[in-house]
């Protein structure tokens, strides 16, 4: 009996002393994927406060569809308030997420589209410089949503491997969602004259 007992208490503390470092690496991994995910919400932020600057300036330039002005305002303020808690990547929290800041792409989309057929606003400077830092900020939150699913695939594949999967199991480390693309995004749009 004393001996299965030293034989368990053995076993338990290998184990434990072996993985400790697997729950560290964990511990590790899982920070910097909660890093990677407030970078993309910095990003995403950065275009929510870009915004109001495009549309007061595009308001200020032209006789403007005021349905366009609404759809972006409306869109901002949903995708604004859509918030993911880093505790909880899950994938349906971050295909939310990724919806509504889909939406408000779309609406931008419309609205730069729209732009178009008003010449003096296309020359506005003011317009233009919203227009470059808008395609920066995309352009940003591409390379943060990339460096965001690297992490997670590293943690990802920490919480699976052995024996960091037993580590993850009795401590709760679950794995996290991935940004995936938009429905219909391995289509090529349809561009008419």
């Amino acid at each position: 009996m004393k001996r299965r007992l030293m034989v368990a208490l053995v076993g338990i503390f290998a184990a434990m002393s072996f993985s400790s470092c697997g729950y560290n690496t964990l511990v590790n991994l899982e920070e910097n994927v909660k890093g990677k995910w407030a970078q993309v919400e910095n990003a995403y932020q950065r275009r929510a406060d870009l915004i109001p600057n495009l549309v007061n300036t595009v308001k200020g330039a032209a006789n403007f569809e005021q349905e366009t002005l609404t759809q972006v305002i409306e869109a901002r303020a949903k995708a604004s308030s859509v918030t993911v808690d880093p505790e909880n990547l899950t994938p349906e929290a971050i295909q939310q997420f990724q919806q509504s800041q889909d939406a408000l792409s779309q609406s931008l989309g419309r609205l730069l589209v729209t732009v178009e057929r008003y010449p003096e606003l296309k020359a506005n400077q003011n317009f233009l410089e919203l227009q470059a830092q808008l395609e920066g900020t995309e352009n940003r939150i591409s390379t943060e949503r990339r460096a965001f699913n690297e992490a997670t695939q590293e943690y990802n594949s920490s919480v699976r491997r052995f024996p960091n999967n037993i580590m993850a199991g009795i401590f709760g480390f679950k794995q996290k969602g991935y940004f995936t693309a938009e429905a219909g995004a391995n289509q090529a749009p349809e561009v008419q004259f």
